[in-house]
């Protein structure tokens, strides 16, 4: 979490009262860098829009799949039932 202006400013102070001025300083640039890194792996983690193109683009794929092969199992179906039906009307 972001801290505001003057609570850095506070701790900064608190810190350099204690630590001294140069560990302070290290220490709040060591979370920067640290911050910064945290962010950026985590940006490089996230999808963008050209991710989510491409997601859709698969799934009308897998869709268009789905469904053709949806087809030919009741084309199947259909033609089996057929068979079984003509073949006890002809008994």
């Amino acid at each position: 979490m972001y801290l505001e202006a003057k609570e850095t400013a506070r701790l900064y102070k608190l810190l350099s009262d204690k630590l001294g001025s140069d560990t302070a300083e290290a220490m709040f640039k060591y979370i920067d860098n640290k911050t910064e890194r945290s962010v950026e792996a985590t940006i490089k983690k996230l999808a963008t829009k050209d991710d989510i193109a491409n997601v859709r683009k698969e799934m009308g794929e897998y869709k268009a799949e789905t469904i053709k092969w949806m087809f030919i199992f009741w084309v199947g179906q259909v033609v089996t039932t057929l068979g079984i039906v003509m073949f006890f009307i002809k008994k």
